[in-house]
């Protein structure tokens, strides 16, 4: 193949273009879910499915998204409020879907919690509450949206199923008197589902990848950070010297969910500014 072969690009001037996708998020009314639904919509996605438990902060998120002024035309972020730890409320969450779209492009599986307490105090409740939301909602979660996720997908054109994990899995989470012991197990195991869905679902045209985010200032993440000694202190720790920032999350989500990332799958991506190479979140 000559040079000039070579150059020519397959319609790279929108390979980042989410032009006419049809996605939903979960934890989608506020932080990083909030983020990724802001760049999706504003990346050419006709429509976004916001969903979190309380339908008042999804409501607000999606009267937020749609007044961004520069999504496409007829383009809508749509409120399904739902609770992703109750396998009956996903099912109820696809069939409200389902109503409007016969199909999704876009899976961003972000719904999360966590938990911190000392090592002897740590309750059986706060483990199961975690390991829940974290784990296996997202795994039910995958699986009753994989009619629509399957629905249009080709190898040419993948589905995307983009789930969040945490590098809290990957090194270590916090300890001692908050430490996250839960957190850091259900990341950990999210993050290993990733790769045996991507083996599982990558021939019938879905690819399955995830994000593993350091601190983000957030309502989840605040605490971590006084406990840290503030915001200062944490940014000083981190290689770039800085915190994750909304188009950090926003950026990462639409590349994966983009043609740019088409043949990534079972691929884990940290966002964290390299902190996690110094061996704690």
């Amino acid at each position: 193949m000559s040079a000039s072969e070579q150059v020519q690009l397959n319609n790279f001037s929108s390979i980042f273009s989410l032009e006419g996708k049809v996605a939903v998020v979960t934890g989608g009314s506020r932080g990083l879910g909030l983020y990724a639904a802001s760049g999706l919509l504003q990346a050419g996605c006709s429509k976004v499915y916001i969903t979190s438990r309380k339908a008042s902060a999804c409501e607000s998120a999606v009267a937020a998204l749609n007044a961004l002024p520069n999504k496409r035309p007829g383009a809508q972020a749509i409120s399904i409020p739902a609770d992703s730890s109750k396998v009956s409320e996903i099912e109820r969450l696809v069939s409200e879907v389902s109503k409007t779209t016969s199909h999704i492009d876009i899976l961003f599986a972000n719904a999360g919690a966590t938990w911190g307490e000392e090592f002897e105090k740590f309750p059986e409740s706060a483990f199961d509450k975690v390991l829940d939301l974290n784990v296996k909602s997202v795994f039910f979660t995958i699986q009753k949206f994989f009619p629509l996720l399957s629905a249009k997908a080709s190898l040419e054109d993948p589905s995307r199923v983009i789930i969040t994990g945490s590098v809290a899995g990957i090194t270590l989470g916090s300890l001692g008197k908050n430490g996250s012991f839960s957190y850091s197990a259900s990341k950990a195991a999210v993050l290993h589902m990733t790769r045996n869905l991507a083996v599982e679902l990558g021939p019938k045209h879905v690819n399955v990848t995830a994000i593993a985010p350091g601190i983000y200032p957030s309502k989840m993440a605040n605490g971590l950070i006084e406990i840290q000694g503030g915001m200062k202190e944490v940014e000083a720790a981190s290689p770039n010297k800085r915190l994750g920032r909304p188009e950090d999350i926003a950026g990462l989500v639409v590349f994966l969910a983009s043609r740019a990332a088409g043949h990534l799958n079972g691929s884990v991506i940290t966002t964290d500014g390299g902190a996690h190479l110094k061996g704690r979140m």
